[in-house]
């Protein structure tokens, strides 16, 4: 029997870097628009909900023809948000797939390799997939440690592993999209945010500290998060040669508008 899988994507009105950022339009189209419409081009998602804390997204999304579910304002995290979402589709799912929602370029391929990975893995619990980068900086960015079977070891801010002898080849960043089995995700939720989760300031930290077994695939390919205005500068350049906008930009042509 197939295995149904589920998209959500988790969103707040009140962003302090940007404010109002799922609003923000990006080459005419809001960017959790963006996010919502390139999740709906992955072929292994059965269906795609925005889970959002503010009737102006919900507004938003129905002037787009995009689903919407309204959550709390007092969740502390995307991961606790898009649990709420899940729970009021009261619907069941093999696979819960968290799409962040400030990352406007998601590749829809890099979603369907995610599923088709997590679903040769059902035994690991969460999979958070990465990209090798060869020098990260940026505290924004959450670089993954992981040990030879792919097993997550450690996610910090931080520049790690720290490059003492001169010999790292490469960093993994994480890719903001997260596969949870349901049971996975459930058992995050219900725990009390965890130490070294407020020291990095990572949820997924959370997740490790509780036992939860987590792995990592490597992809091949780039994506960043919007989280401040030079992100956003450069969001808007890249989009305008951007292959897949050019699918979903044309509310005419569009299929999500029918």
């Amino acid at each position: 029997m197939k295995k149904k899988v589920i998209g959500l994507i988790p969103t707040r009105l009140s962003s302090t870097r940007l404010p109002k950022k799922p609003l923000i339009k990006i080459n005419n189209i809001p960017l959790i628009i963006h996010t919502y419409r390139r999740a709906k081009l992955a072929k292994r998602l059965d269906e795609v909900i925005i889970c959002c804390d503010d009737k102006k997204i919900i507004n938003i999304a129905k002037r787009y023809n995009a689903k919407a579910i309204l959550t709390s304002k007092k969740h502390q995290n995307g991961t606790e948000r898009i649990f709420e979402g899940y729970k009021k589709v009261n619907k069941r799912f093999d696979l819960i797939i968290d799409i962040q929602g400030d990352e406007p370029l998601i590749s829809p391929d890099q979603i369907d390799q995610v599923i088709n990975f997590h679903l040769k893995n059902l035994k690991t619990e969460i999979i958070l997939p990465s990209l090798k980068f060869k020098n990260i900086s940026s505290f924004n960015i959450v670089k993954v440690i992981a040990d030879n079977e792919q097993k997550v070891m450690y996610l910090s801010r931080s520049k790690v592993p720290h490059n003492f002898n001169k010999n790292s080849d490469y960093y993994l960043k994480h890719l903001s999209i997260i596969s949870f089995l349901p049971k996975a995700l459930s058992k995050f939720c219900k725990s009390k945010q965890t130490r070294l989760e407020k020291i990095e300031g990572i949820e997924l930290m959370r997740a490790l500290e509780i036992g939860l077994k987590i792995k990592t695939v490597t992809l091949k390919g780039n994506s960043f998060s919007v989280d401040i205005k030079e992100d956003l500068k450069k969001a808007k350049q890249v989009m305008k040669k951007d292959k897949l906008f050019k699918l979903y930009s044309d509310e005419k042509k569009s299929r999500y508008f029918r």
